[in-house]
């Protein structure tokens, strides 16, 4: 039996890249914030990659709080930060690129992850620290990788977020070269509030 078209029914809007796109971050923010188990957040990433209407979209993130500013912005190809004798960075809800080149010569480059607007499941960093620092502020759910950093009389250091493992969200990949500075992945600092509850 043939089964007729309803003239009456709208047809389903056919989802763009962005529609996608969108609604992936909309769920790896989600686990970030603990909403989202490990298996939920790669079952949810893959329905949502391979939507063809935005109506199966809207049922993955129906039960998730939307991304503040995220819908409209656009994540950028690179982004580059140099930094010669001063201090550069980035805090606060800024929109994470896909790749970042970083120059820190003799000054002080901070990435704060805390509050960053996740877009991509990997941003790559390519770095050129000398007698400088690299600062790199992390969550749970960020994973980093410094394996491929040359390290020439400096130091790279790394400690993991605190608190429960969380699904990874963000994998960060840094490469180039260290003379003489620092690369350090850390956890935001403790409040002096937070340091007595935990004396306590």
């Amino acid at each position: 039996m043939t089964v007729e078209p309803d003239p009456g029914r709208q047809p389903e809007l056919r989802a763009s890249h962005d529609d996608r796109e969108r609604a992936a971050e909309i769920i790896r923010i989600a686990a970030g914030d603990g909403r989202l188990t490990a298996d939920e957040l790669d079952e949810r990433l893959e329905k949502a990659l391979t939507a063809r209407t935005t109506g199966e979209l809207a049922v993955l993130t129906a039960d998730l709080p939307a991304v503040p500013g995220a819908a409209s912005a656009q994540p950028k190809d690179l982004v580059e930060i140099k930094c010669m004798g001063g201090n550069a960075g980035r805090r606060g809800a800024w929109l994470v690129p896909r790749r970042m080149d970083i120059s820190a010569i003799g000054g002080n480059v901070k990435l704060d992850f805390t509050e960053a607007v996740i877009t991509g499941p990997t941003l790559h960093i390519d770095t050129a620290v000398r007698g400088g620092n690299l600062i790199l502020i992390t969550r749970p759910g960020l994973e980093f990788d410094t394996d491929g950093v040359t390290v020439v009389g400096g130091n790279v250091r790394t400690r993991p977020a605190r608190g429960p493992k969380q699904p990874v969200i963000l994998r960060v990949e840094l490469a180039g070269q260290n003379w003489g500075g620092n690369v350090v992945v850390r956890p935001p600092r403790r409040t002096l509030w937070q340091w007595l509850l935990r004396r306590s």
